[in-house]
């Protein structure tokens, strides 16, 4: 740790919970260097979450003294990620007295200061056996060099914690006499290579065993890193092209694609999914859409054939309600909206993205087409905040910018319904007792059958396509 000049006191920034229920994130980039002068809530990096791209803003004012994650760097939340050297005296020290208080930060807070003298940490039993008595070591007062700009992995890896004065550590102990700490993944990952915890010493933060403490143990080392070079494991989801020879790539499952798999599974199997289609002659829509465009009122505003399907459903919600609703198991309810904050898949670079709209029902065409093209904007440049990404209550996606007529989607875990819009197709259809080229969609909508009957969900697509088919139809709707 860097020694403090007088006057002045190291603190230790630790990854944020960022309010979203997420224990852990990777480090995109930093904004800072070591030796930076930063002020309070300025942004000093970025980490990506599994839902987005968030700044960091500093939760301290002051010298950046050391930057203790890399980029591409997956850490835990609570893990110290950087070190600032502040004006006056520690909180909680001689000088201050009093318990140490939270610093303001934009994000969320971090792990509380550690104070010395604290309690000793009871050791957790493992299977009723004895616990060993702690072993308090005392921190020397030797003067240490200023810490790098980035600490290697390896080197982190490498060399033991650092542990405050008085700081209680659990001394060895005869085997079984203490659980040891890890995080339910390592736990998972010693389960499926069959290694035994309490036989593996940990080299995280106070004996924490970590993964590559796992792989050492079954003889799988992490390979060598050399000076400048990210670890492989950290780069091979960033590997467009496979190496001459290589039959397979594996591309380490987190961010958005860990997220998005585990929310399609949990949909998949708690909501009994029923799917309808709908072919609609949409000519006179992509008329009103060719005139909305070359008209001065909409003027440099975005409007495309999703934008018209997303305001016909609005519409169309007002007389199917149900399908804005969701199904609250523990409270055996069904909860109804009574506002409308509309979902849209976005794919970006990143996997798959649901922004959604918030009451988007409250909105003129106008507003709707600006704020979808800013979310869509936002969600592919990794800049969507997480309350955008979340409350939403139907969501609609457009599966024809793929060249796509239809599919069966899987809904958004909690939400009734989801449409999905095909490719507008210039096909033979009947029109007026003629055939003629019409452009023409399919629209495919899945809901959940607990909350939406077959007959709702039919008036309701039925709804949103003779607004397509013919726009003059909301008049009537509403």
């Amino acid at each position: 740790m860097s020694v403090a000049s007088a006057g002045t006191h190291t603190r230790e920034f630790r990854l944020p919970d960022l309010g979203e229920g997420l224990t852990e994130s990777e480090i995109v980039a930093w904004r800072v260097a070591v030796g930076d002068t930063v002020q309070l809530n300025q942004v000093i990096g970025e980490v990506e979450t599994a839902k987005a791209v968030v700044e960091l803003p500093s939760p301290y004012a002051g010298k950046v003294t050391a930057l203790l994650a890399e980029p591409g760097q997956v850490v835990a939340v609570g893990t110290p990620i950087a070190e600032f050297e502040v004006e006056g005296q520690p909180s909680g020290g001689s000088a201050g007295g009093g318990a140490p208080k939270r610093e303001p930060n934009l994000v969320g807070y971090g792990a509380m200061p550690e104070a010395t003298g604290r309690p000793a940490r009871k050791a957790r039993s493992w299977g009723g056996g004895a616990t060993s008595a702690p072993v308090v070591r005392s921190a020397p007062a030797l003067a240490v060099p200023a810490a790098p700009a980035v600490v290697p992995a390896s080197a982190r890896a490498a060399a033991p914690a650092a542990v405050p004065a008085s700081e209680p550590v659990p001394a060895p102990g005869p085997e079984g006499t203490e659980r040891p700490r890890s995080t339910p993944p390592v736990r998972k990952l010693a389960k499926d290579l069959g290694v035994d915890l309490t036989s593996v010493r940990g080299s995280g933060p106070r004996g924490l065993v970590t993964r590559d403490d796992i792989l050492r143990q079954v003889g799988t080392p992490e390979p060598e890193v050399l000076e400048g070079q990210v670890p492989a494991r950290e780069t091979r989801q960033l590997r467009v092209a496979p190496e001459a020879g290589e039959r397979e790539t594996r591309t380490p499952i987190r961010g958005v694609r860990k997220q998005t798999a585990a929310a399609m599974v949990a949909s998949a199997f708690s909501a009994p999914h029923a799917s309808e289609f709908l072919t609609v002659d949409v000519t006179p829509a992509m008329e009103l859409l060719a005139r909305l465009k070359a008209s001065k009122a909409f003027a440099g505003v975005k409007i495309t054939p999703m934008t018209l399907v997303a305001k016909a459903v609005l519409v169309a919600l007002r007389r199917s309600p149900s399908l804005n609703s969701r199904w609250d198991e523990a409270a055996q309810e069904i909860v109804q909206y009574h506002y409308v904050n509309l979902g849209f898949a976005a794919a970006t670079p990143r996997g798959l993205m649901v922004p959604n709209v918030k009451d988007a029902d409250a909105m003129d065409l106008t507003q709707l087409a600006e704020e979808i093209s800013r979310l869509a904007t936002s969600a592919r440049e990794g800049r969507v905040s997480p309350a955008d990404l979340t409350g939403g209550t139907l969501t609609i996606t457009n599966i024809g910018v793929f060249g796509v007529d239809a599919g069966t989607p899987i809904l958004n875990p909690g939400e009734a319904a989801i449409l999905a819009m095909g490719q507008v197709r210039r096909l033979p259809w009947e029109h007026r007792g003629e055939v003629a080229l019409r452009d023409v969609v399919t629209l495919s909508l899945s809901f959940d059958h607990r909350l939406v009957d077959g007959e709702q969900a039919s008036r309701f697509l039925a709804d949103v396509g003779a607004i397509m088919a013919d726009p003059g139809m909301v008049i009537a709707m509403v």
